[in-house]
């Protein structure tokens, strides 16, 4: 049996070659044009991510060895990354930003009082800051309940945590800053800022901040000369 359908007439050779040169063209040309609306540094810098921001990255690398026991769920940066000036309020309603801290190594906490892993951590965040807080490093605790301004300071005050400063966003746009660079997946979250906003590494979940394994990476993170790295 045959097919009696007409076949379609084939294109001809050189239209054949022109379909993958235009097409190739196209896409040049589309690469022109992004490199030319941000520029070749932009290009570069989304690739390899903030140059400001290497330092960190080779801190992180040097203490990756220490990210274990109580904080072995830390993620260590591996691409340069400047956190967004996060703002927020102190406990006078005063607006705060990130930047504040700058020259500081902060580790970066959000909480709420309607987390519970959040309120276990607490108390241990409470006694780093106790540890390790000072003119090199603060624990910037961040409350984000968006009702009941009170309960979070009566919950501090009851938990007898008085090292901690305060802090608070009620519209807890601090969360979504963060979780917009893939930095905040649940609560609590926490990062490891150095002391130009660069992250050294961060964790979803809660973490024994008060144990020996933390102290001796936070403190390796505030002065890594002192501690050999």
């Amino acid at each position: 049996m045959t097919n009696d359908m007409p076949e379609a007439p084939s294109p001809p050779p050189a239209a054949t070659r022109r379909i993958p040169i235009a097409i190739g063209a196209v896409l040049i040309g589309a690469v022109i044009g992004f490199a030319g609306f941000y520029g070749v540094g932009g290009l570069r810098r989304a690739a390899g991510g903030d140059p400001a921001c290497r330092p960190a990255i080779a801190l992180a690398q040097k203490l990756a060895p220490l990210a274990h026991g109580e904080v072995a769920a830390l993620t260590m940066a591996t691409t340069p990354l400047k956190l967004p000036d996060l703002a927020f309020d102190d406990a006078d309603g005063k607006p705060r930003k990130l930047s504040d801290w700058r020259g500081r190594t902060v580790l970066v906490n959000l909480w709420a009082t309607w987390c519970v892993p959040c309120r276990r951590e607490m108390p241990a965040l409470d006694a780093l800051q106790a540890k390790l807080g000072g003119p090199d490093f603060e624990v910037v605790a961040v409350n984000i309940d968006t009702r009941d301004p009170d309960k979070p300071k009566n919950f501090l005050k009851e938990a007898n945590l008085t090292r901690l400063g305060y802090f608070t966003d009620q519209k807890a746009k601090v969360f979504q800053d963060l979780k917009s660079i893939g930095k905040a997946l649940g609560m609590p979250t926490s990062v490891l800022v150095d002391r130009n906003g660069c992250e050294i590494a961060n964790i979803a979940g809660p973490a024994e901040w008060a144990s020996d394994d933390a102290i001796k990476l936070i403190s390796a993170a505030v002065k890594p000369t002192a501690a050999g790295l």
